[in-house]
């Protein structure tokens, strides 16, 4: 029987998908992608919206060397095809539900490349960034090229991969590596709360959000604009006017107001 690498649990509405590899920091192998496509491609069919995190200390500490070591070293070793994440990573980014990743500890390489492709991502207080590919005589090859540039920009992610420098999870939150920062040990449970609230709203608008708004920030303005009402309109449906009629009979959940509310999430 294959080891578990990936753990998969249905939540209500939500997906909660875990890098099972705690003894090695949650590092990615060939072994872990089949199981991690897998898992979101269960989530994509059965929740509403997903949360990954890492069992133990860390999210990840990215690819895993010693098993890339070994096949760079001998010809002999198991050969795998170029872009090998990139399809499992793109059902993450641009699959049929959005995700929340839950960062403790490593987040660096191939996980910080995991972790973008995610939709939000929250960070405990030990989280850490870094892209060490410099150091290690390799490049990215999970999207980071892709994902990581467009959250960072160049300047930022040349910096990272050149010099090895480490980002903490407040450095990270200004540099949009994540949104949410919170205490020791309670990255996974905002990552539930945060995933339960994206699963309320109605899954045309998260399609449009999560697969629609990324690509309008590849076209020009005015292809922009047209894509924009094209998206518009295919979100419309029954429930777009149930709840738009709550809003209006003023029964509708509010939104809280920064220091007069306090976020449930």
């Amino acid at each position: 029987m294959a080891e578990e690498l990936v753990t998969y649990e249905l939540d209500g509405t939500i997906a909660v998908i875990g890098l099972n590899r705690a003894h090695k920091r949650n590092s990615i192998s060939d072994d872990v992608i089949p199981q991690l496509r897998a898992a979101v491609g269960r989530a994509g069919d059965e929740a509403r919206a997903g949360v990954i995190f890492g069992h133990g200390d860390n999210f990840s500490a990215g690819l895993d060397l010693r098993e890339a070591a070994e096949r760079m070293a001998s010809g002999n070793a198991k050969r795998r095809p170029r872009g090998y994440w990139h399809p499992t990573f793109d059902q993450i980014a641009r699959g049929p539900i959005p995700f929340v990743a839950g960062l403790r500890g490593a987040c660096i390489g191939g996980g910080l490349e995991l972790a973008s492709a995610a939709h939000v991502r929250v960070a405990d207080e030990t989280t850490y960034f870094a892209l060490p590919e410099g150091q290690r005589g390799i490049f990215v090859g999970g999207g980071g090229s892709v994902r990581i540039q467009r959250l960072l920009g160049y300047a930022r992610m040349a910096d990272l991969m050149l010099t090895g420098r480490t980002l903490s999870a407040a450095e990270g939150e200004r540099l949009n590596l994540c949104q949410y920062v919170v205490p020791l040990g309670e990255a996974l449970d905002k990552a539930k709360a945060l995933a339960r609230r994206i699963a309320e709203n109605t899954p045309q608008s998260n399609f449009a959000i999560t697969n629609g708004l990324p690509r309008i920030a590849d076209l020009s303005h005015d292809d922009g604009l047209f894509f924009e009402s094209l998206l518009a309109g295919s979100t419309h449906s029954p429930q777009s006017i149930e709840r738009l009629q709550a809003f209006v009979g003023k029964t509708a959940k509010p939104l809280a107001i920064p220091g007069k509310a306090q976020d449930p999430a």
